[in-house]
């Protein structure tokens, strides 16, 4: 199933589940006092890179950043929460969903402001590909999530060809 190869135990969804809260901050913020869009990319990255570190237990890269929805506006004040997790591992890279909430602490309320998918990329020091462990999806909702990966996965594959954009090639050191 998996084309990782039988070498490697496979981790389960929650061993690499990660989360970050930021308080955010007039720095953060366009002249309107809305979180920027660029802002809450990076941090979208960096929790995506955290759940993708934890399985892979190498270093990684990020490939693409995609299908990101800004659902609503994020203000200073507001405590930002990120969670993300792995949707499925391929050979050397991995899927990673992020859902993003925010709280506002004064009234207690929390909602969801964005999601985005990223993929990631294991390497090794030398900055080459390197194999990831196969993702073990337990739950039905994992599951689902791991077969929408490999549909998402199948789509990407198929516009880099229409628009011939060459693969990747694993021999070509990354640069880092």
């Amino acid at each position: 199933m998996e084309m990782n190869g039988p070498a490697m135990p496979a981790r389960a969804v929650a061993h690499s589940q990660s989360e970050m809260t930021e308080l955010i901050l007039p720095n953060d913020t366009n002249t309107l006092g809305n979180l920027l869009g660029g802002r809450l990319m990076n941090f979208i990255d960096l929790v995506g890179a955290m759940a993708a570190y934890r399985h892979a237990r190498s270093h990684v890269v990020t490939a693409s950043m995609e299908h990101i929805d800004f659902i609503a506006p994020v203000h200073v004040g507001d405590l930002l929460i990120l969670k993300s997790s792995l949707n499925r591992a391929f050979k050397t890279s991995m899927e990673v969903g992020v859902k993003v909430w925010v709280e506002n602490a004064l009234a207690g309320t929390r909602h969801h402001v964005a999601s985005a998918y990223l993929t990631f990329v294991a390497i090794d020091s030398q900055g080459r590909r390197v194999p990831v462990p196969p993702l073990e999806a337990g739950s039905d909702e994992e599951r689902r999530r791991y077969e929408d990966a490999g549909r998402r996965r199948e789509i990407r594959e198929s516009e880099a060809r229409r628009r011939r954009i060459p693969k990747f090639d694993p021999s070509t050191p990354v640069k880092v």
